[in-house]
């Protein structure tokens, strides 16, 4: 897997996104992604209870702690690589968390407009 450049959706060199725990698609801590990372993780969230809440009710449960698969479950706070379609589908629903756009990935405005994402912003 080649990785896309890593540059954020300000056009400056992409910032990690977490660490503790440690997010992204190639789980290096940053929102990186590339052509085989089909739901694009490249939304760098601080989580909120309300959207954990959301994303389990629609399926994605990252709240609950999977150990056989190293994942120590989110909490509020935490920071995260989402699906750029999850975060924009959370904004339609009026329940988006905040956005770390320094971190988030240029491949997120194929989903996600920057007016969006800067109405998020937490940077």
């Amino acid at each position: 897997m080649k990785a896309d450049p890593s540059i954020n959706v300000l056009g400056a060199p992409l910032a990690p996104c977490s660490t503790a725990p440690v997010t992204g698609y190639f789980r290096n801590g940053a929102c990186d992604t590339c052509a085989e990372d089909r739901g694009s993780h490249t939304v760098c969230a601080e989580m909120t209870a309300e959207f954990l809440a959301f994303s389990k009710y629609v399926g994605n449960d990252l709240s609950t702690p999977r150990p056989e698969f190293g994942f120590p479950g989110l909490v509020p706070g935490d920071g995260w690589c989402l699906c750029a379609s999850r975060f924009l589908q959370a904004h339609d629903e009026g329940c988006a968390p905040r956005v770390k756009l320094a971190a988030t990935h240029q491949r997120a405005l194929e989903v996600v407009p920057l007016d969006i994402l800067r109405s998020y912003a937490a940077d």
